[in-house]
């Protein structure tokens, strides 16, 4: 009779668990029904760069599964239209990314090439994709059942450092700029370079005027702590991070630190959790931390003799398994967001096409259904899991756009940089 209790009570058990990852499953499912993911970032346009030069017109976005031998290391293409409807993606940033290291005029030139190859996608594909340059065009997008496609600025180099390349730039489509990439500009910090500035220049702040008054949206990820203090000292309309995470979770110099987090309500802004393993995984950053620092240790021993380095360092590989990041851990960072700043401040911004892989599980852009279920699991309410995956987003575009207006009868600031 008790065994009999036990096996009735682990039924039990097992039904409840079932049941409730049933209901996780359906949370997320209608959560993501009427709220799809809106994506704060997506490098598939430095893609079609680098594997097909810009030359897309024979160039099928349908399936990109077959990609892997238009690269060096044969990596498949993370995004398609099969997998963004399979993701739920309703809106998404794509990012007209250029190399850091190019000079200022390059820069500006290489954008306009990667908004032109932009564009021209998004054209080819009249029945999935559209144009948005505002909020309203996001859910007119959406209505019409395409995903509604936004063009965003990756590195402040990208400007030339010149006000008027800015306005120009948003005439031509562009709807926010990440104010630094790897390297500082001269006007702002990086989080991954030496500090030059101490955070922004007054010119730099005169960057984020300008950005707010014609609308554009302010994204900080890849900038010094300094310098989003800086800009949150400024900045008059929502900021964006659109592909970040949480440092207290992953230490990273490229996620925000709590000291930001918290002054998120107050502004407004959005925190667009970022799928990069590397900045989502703390054992993984400290695997690589200690791969490098062994790298070095060999090219110190073995001086000349690249050959040696190489087999050593294979072996240590061998004996070194690189920790695997997971849904799990990107769960953590949005708990960790929602815990200093609160839901209303946290995004979606995967990375995808601009890293090896996203985390297992979610491996590409088709995987973000099971985060949402992961989150459903942890306890977030459907209306909850909208506001990150579209509606926070939404409502900081939006936000942006009414502080521009708020501006229409204000001049151009017309600071030269060289005014500094």
């Amino acid at each position: 009779m008790k065994i009999a209790s036990m096996c009735a009570a682990s039924i039990l058990a097992f039904a409840s668990i079932a049941v409730q990852a049933q209901t996780a499953e359906e949370t997320a499912a209608a959560a993501l029904e009427a709220a799809p993911v809106f994506d704060g970032h997506n490098d598939v346009p430095i893609q079609l760069r680098s594997r097909f030069d810009n030359q897309i017109n024979t160039f099928s976005f349908e399936d990109t599964t077959a990609t892997g031998e238009t690269h060096p290391e044969g990596r498949t293409m993370h995004t398609d239209l099969q997998r963004l409807r399979t993701g739920k993606v309703g809106a998404q940033y794509w990012s007209v990314y250029v190399p850091a290291a190019l000079d200022e005029p390059e820069a500006v030139v290489m954008t306009l090439e990667q908004i032109d190859v932009t564009k021209r996608l998004i054209e080819r594909y009249p029945e999935d994709l559209q144009l948005a340059l505002t909020a309203d065009d996001v859910e007119i997008a959406l209505a019409q059942g395409r995903i509604a496609s936004l063009l965003g600025m990756e590195g402040g180099h990208s400007i030339g450092s010149s006000l008027a390349v800015i306005r120009q730039m948003y005439d031509l489509g562009a709807r926010y700029m990440t104010l630094t990439h790897s390297r500082n500009t001269p006007w702002a910090d990086a989080a991954t370079d030496t500090p030059e500035h101490d955070g922004l220049t007054d010119f730099g702040r005169d960057v984020i005027r300008e950005m707010n008054r014609i609308g554009m949206q302010v994204d900080l990820s890849h900038v010094s702590e300094k310098t989003m203090h800086d800009v949150l000292d400024v900045a008059q309309a929502p900021v964006i991070f659109s592909h970040s995470g949480a440092r207290a979770i992953n230490g990273h110099a490229r996620n925000v630190p709590d000291s930001v987090l918290a002054r998120l309500p107050e502004n407004g802004g959005v925190v667009m959790v970022v799928g990069l393993p590397g900045f989502l995984s703390e054992e993984q950053r400290q695997w690589y931390a200690a791969r490098e620092a062994e790298k070095k240790r060999l090219e110190t021993l073995w001086q000349g003799q690249p050959g040696e380095v190489e087999a050593a360092l294979a072996e240590w590989d061998e004996a070194n398994e690189s920790p695997v990041a997971t849904i799990s851990d990107m769960a953590d960072h949005i708990d960790h967001i929602r815990d200093v700043a609160g839901v209303a401040h946290i995004g979606i911004g995967g990375d995808y096409d601009g890293m090896p892989t996203g985390p297992e599980g979610m491996e590409d852009v088709a995987g973000y259904p099971a985060l949402f279920t992961e989150l459903a699991r942890r306890g977030y309410s459907q209306a909850e899991l909208e506001m990150i995956s579209m509606r926070n987003a939404l409502r900081a575009l939006r936000e942006a756009e009414q502080y521009a207006a708020s501006q229409r009868d204000s001049a151009p600031i017309e600071t030269l940089i060289a005014a500094d």
